[in-house]
């Protein structure tokens, strides 16, 4: 069975707590559910701003799932791990 790799792409303003923590969270959290199924792109708004208009980019750090489909775009530090799972559409190992 063919599985979706995640294409996620992490929009953040230089190295901020807030961008370092919601960075680390990704991590653990595609580490923990997603194993070799994931691709995270940083994107520092402070050195390409103009990539911002392109996903629609109001706050940081924003989170955009760009595949699989439908788009999903999560605000903050990324500390609520079930928060993140939902609107990545990641069902917990657990539940599995």
């Amino acid at each position: 069975m063919k599985q979706d790799i995640y294409e996620l792409r992490l929009y953040v303003a230089g190295k901020t707590t807030k961008s370092i923590t919601a960075l680390n969270n990704l991590k653990k959290y595609c580490e923990e559910h997603l194993v070799d199924q994931y691709v995270i792109e940083v994107i520092d708004l402070l050195e390409n701003p103009q990539l911002a208009e392109g996903d629609q980019i109001f706050a940081v750090p924003t989170l955009v799932k760009k595949v699989p489909e439908p788009v999903r775009k999560i605000i903050g530090d990324l500390s609520n791990e079930e928060k993140v799972l939902v609107g990545l559409n990641i069902r917990p190992k657990s539940a599995q």
